[in-house]
């Protein structure tokens, strides 16, 4: 369901990806001490006390494929048994270089056998590069136990942890490599842009999965009525939202719709259906609708269903029908069966703009930006007037440019946005839409003043003042202003999930600066172990006993 009172969420690459935005405010606590949290996690073994004598960067580590050119191989008998060690792990290095993965791992392994226990740092360098040779094997098992290996060696050894990392999202443990791949980006001090692409890609799969078991599993609650109205905003042809479309079956229905009584409009609805009433197809559509608005899909998709195969049913419904159910599959992330309804939506009434605005947006979703501009300007050139087709137009040729590299198109689409807002000064999207452009683009106040000219048009719109919120974070670093306007946003609608789920995240790290001065170690691992945690929950109704919960465990936690 496209709803246009939340714009189209920009795509990576622009502003702060939302994982570090979870670690905006904690960072500069866990920069310095991210080996402590290292040094503390477990992986199901209790891990060793205090390191002594061990080596920050092992001999040898920076590649495994480092060798000792022009060194000499005395016997082995003369040799002790850390230089034999080292003359097998060098071995085993010509072996990985020359593509004999096979052979290096046996010699690695024999490396292994034959280092003294208390050499830990070499140890842990020999264990990493087994893992790479079987990294090159697909062997995705054994390069987690071998780096697991080398990361208890080393707690601080970021290519072992990397490397797991991988590994880890390979086998499908998503939320275990975004463990590994958070504390890469923090002992790189976020520098390393590969490992930063790893942990916002993880946890954009993971923000899927949670979505989509949150909306499967979601209870049944009507939205506010300023995101109601804003989603049949979004629709040009929807002939049962238009006022002159009120039928004897379900005239009550209707009538409720426009004094925004909604909660009764699904009761109402069944009147209809079950009394078998004239207008059986529209009260049949408007209910579904309703269904998609509560977030109960598993009832919305039979009456959508039915619509769609109704002979008798006029074409703009069954159109209708098809988008409503193209945005469910959407939402459901099923883009292919969405594309085939917005299709066919677009076969039977190719003169609706709504199939055309609609099917653009799937498309940027989908990063097929000059597809999606392609129906916007076919929306347009059916309903010249649509403001929201307009501004989203701008926004995909803005993000062709902007993830192009390509300034000269970014100043375009730029200039597109200020035609847009000036000819439909009205239309707060056209505003929400070019103030996440100029955020991009570091333009921060000006971003600030379109999102004051939204809340100015539609003061009820609650994921404005998030949007505000978060510019005042990037912009200003002001938590308090930011917190203020998301707890504004909750005020105003207090079911609304996108404010919940960002003052969480900003909650839970405002929670662990207070124990910044008790015990910097412990403030690091709250951050990790709770902060990191919320996110991933994705679930406003636990923040309560989760905070609860970490409290109770840093009391009891004894202090060193």
């Amino acid at each position: 369901m496209m709803a246009a009172s939340k714009p189209v969420e920009p795509q990576s690459g622009s502003g702060l990806p939302r994982w570090q935005l979870a670690l905006l405010v904690g960072t500069p606590i866990v920069l310095g001490v991210g080996a402590v949290y290292l040094w503390n996690r477990s992986r199901g073994k209790e891990k060793q006390g205090k390191r002594n004598g061990e080596r920050k960067t092992p001999e040898g580590s920076a590649s495994p494929v480092q060798g000792q050119h022009g060194a000499t191989n005395p016997e082995l008998e003369n040799m002790s048994p850390l230089d034999r060690a080292q003359s097998a792990k060098n071995k085993g290095n010509k072996y990985f270089k020359a593509g004999k993965y096979e052979q290096a791992i046996q010699c690695y392994t024999e490396a292994i056998s034959l280092c003294p226990k208390e050499q830990k740092g070499d140890l842990s360098t020999f264990y990493q590069n087994r893992a790479a040779a079987y990294e090159q094997q697909l062997k995705w098992t054994e390069v987690i136990q071998d780096c697991s290996q080398a990361v208890e060696l080393n707690p601080c050894y970021v290519k072992a942890l990397f490397r797991r990392a991988k590994a880890l999202e390979k086998l499908g443990d998503k939320k275990e490599c975004l463990e590994d791949v958070t504390a890469v980006c923090i002992l790189e001090v976020f520098q390393n842009q590969q490992s930063m692409l790893l942990a916002d890609k993880v946890l954009k799969q993971l923000g899927k999965e949670k979505a989509k078991e949150k909306y499967k599993n979601r209870e049944p609650l009507m939205p506010s009525p300023q995101f109601i109205k804003s989603y049949f905003s979004s629709f040009t042809d929807d002939i049962i939202s238009h006022p002159s479309a009120y039928f004897s079956g379900y005239l009550k229905a209707k009538q409720y719709m426009e004094e925004e009584n909604y909660d009764k409009i699904i009761s109402e609805c069944t009147k209809e259906i079950e009394s078998g009433g004239r207008y059986t197809a529209e009260a049949l559509l408007l209910r579904a609708t309703f269904y998609l608005l509560i977030g109960n899909a598993t009832a919305a998709q039979p009456d959508l269903d039915r619509v769609i195969n109704m002979d008798d049913a006029s074409v703009k419904l069954r159109a209708n029908a098809l988008i409503k159910r193209g945005s469910m599959y959407m939402q459901q992330q099923q883009p292919q069966l969405s594309t085939q309804d917005f299709n066919m939506a677009a076969e039977i009434d190719p003169r609706n703009a709504d199939v055309y605005h609609h099917r653009g947006q799937l498309k940027i979703l989908l990063d097929q930006v000059e597809e999606a501009v392609g129906d916007f300007d076919e929306c347009i050139k059916l309903r010249p007037d649509s403001a929201l087709a307009q501004a989203q137009k701008c926004f995909a040729l803005y993000r062709q440019a902007y993830t192009g590299n390509n300034p000269a198109q970014v100043q375009k689409a730029m200039d597109g946005f200020e035609d847009v807002i000036r000819r439909f000064p009205k239309c707060a999207e056209g505003y929400a839409l070019y103030a996440q452009a100029l955020t991009d683009q570091q333009q921060f106040g000006k971003a600030d003043e379109m999102y004051d000219k939204c809340i100015e048009l539609e003061p009820d719109n609650a994921t404005t003042y998030v949007h505000k919120g978060l510019l005042q974070l990037q912009w200003k670093q002001d938590l308090e202003m930011g917190l203020e306007l998301i707890s504004k946003a909750i005020e105003i609608d207090n079911k609304c999930d996108f404010a919940y789920e960002t003052m969480g995240t900003i909650e839970v790290q405002r929670f662990v600066i207070l124990f910044y001065d008790v015990n910097k170690n412990k403030v690091a691992l709250l951050s990790f172990k709770y902060g990191l945690r919320y996110f991933l929950l994705y679930c406003s109704s636990i923040f309560k006993p989760l905070l609860t919960e970490c409290v109770t465990w840093y009391r009891t936690w004894p202090l060193t």
